[in-house]
């Protein structure tokens, strides 16, 4: 839950201080929040296990709700960035000249490829209509790690967004912190989302602090079996082996 509050005051705040329709300029901060902030972290987090509102759905359901705010953040997202070019086209500045510009444009270009990973993913006609005879289960696995790396690039982006003369004129001090520890925040949250939950599971690896008592109390039973039965065909063999000698 503290994953959605933190979305909820960090946007809310970033709008604010952008208040859009103040200038042109406004609405590229503005939809870059709803995108990345309202739009990505949130579909990240619906498959979140501690965090996620709809823990109680259904998968093909989570998954909808995941591709429809993906879809958003890719929509919010290039009209952001058709925002801000025009921006400089019309006061006749030059483009990608800040490392907040230049990452930036490497991101907007990976997050439709990443989109389009994950309607591959989603979608048989698209696997067959590209002739790709990888796994299911792998392609989970890359989407997910590919996803990880445009959500990485987005944190470090909206970071360096932090430190524009924009930015820094508008806020305190003391509120540069914050949005700096939300940034870091939410981060943090969907690195050990994709490392810690996600991989091992796509992977088969589902570590036992990852599942419930009744899962966890099943997996000991099992291996509890697996070792008597060992035990048995041992003695088995044991008393087989004084037979022979005897």
């Amino acid at each position: 839950m503290v994953a959605h509050i933190i979305t909820v005051l960090f946007s809310g705040f970033m709008i604010y201080t952008a208040w859009p329709g103040s200038s042109l300029f406004s609405w590229h901060p503005t939809l870059m929040t709803l995108a990345f902030v309202v739009g990505m972290f949130e579909a990240m987090l619906v498959f979140n296990r501690e965090s996620s509102i709809f823990v109680n759905m259904q998968r093909p359901t989570k998954v909808l709700i995941h591709h429809v705010l993906q879809v958003f953040a890719v929509v919010c997202s290039l009209t952001g960035f058709t925002v801000i070019y025009y921006n400089k086209v019309l006061n006749e500045k030059p483009h990608f000249t800040s490392w907040h510009g230049l990452l930036g444009i490497i991101t907007v270009c990976a997050i439709p490829l990443a989109a389009l990973g994950g309607n591959i993913v989603k979608y048989q006609f698209l696997r067959d209509l590209f002739k790709i005879k990888i796994s299911l289960g792998k392609l989970k696995i890359y989407h997910a790690t590919a996803g990880l790396v445009v959500f990485t690039l987005v944190m470090f982006t909206i970071m360096l967004g932090l430190y524009s003369d924009w930015f820094v004129n508008q806020v305190s001090s003391i509120l540069w912190y914050i949005s700096a520890m939300s940034v870091s925040f939410m981060a943090v949250v969907v690195m050990n989302q994709v490392t810690q939950e996600y991989l091992p599971r796509a992977q088969g690896r589902v570590p036992v602090t990852s599942l419930g008592p009744a899962s966890a109390a099943a997996t000991g039973n099992r291996n509890t079996a697996k070792f008597s039965s060992g035990n048995q065909t041992g003695n088995k063999s044991a008393k087989k082996e004084s037979k022979k000698k005897n």
